[in-house]
């Protein structure tokens, strides 16, 4: 035998229950709308612009993905890199020296 929960409510009107329920709502997704921060796409750059960037040269940048101290994407026969990721590595060889 199934047993059902019933809530009641004393004081207030169906009506005003959900016109309650809907204000509460509407503040919060008036909130999140407010604070909402929209997910930016990744960043890709080329050898060359990395090379730049970190002011190293090509060979450098090479050696690096091999030790693993850089993470580059192919594309194809196309390598890239995250900005983002050159950003954290840049930080991380800074604070080894």
């Amino acid at each position: 035998m199934e047993q059902s929960k019933v809530t009641q409510v004393f004081g207030i009107t169906p009506n005003e229950l959900k016109e309650n329920i809907l204000n509460d709502v509407r503040t919060e997704l008036k909130t999140l709308v407010q604070h909402f921060q929209p997910v930016k796409p990744a960043e890709y750059i080329t050898r060359k612009e990395a090379a730049k960037i970190l002011k190293v040269s090509l060979v450098t940048l090479s050696d690096w993905n091999k030790k693993g101290v850089l993470k580059p994407y192919r594309l194809g026969n196309l390598i890239r890199y995250k900005r983002t990721e050159l950003d954290e590595a840049l930080i991380s060889i800074n604070s080894k020296k």
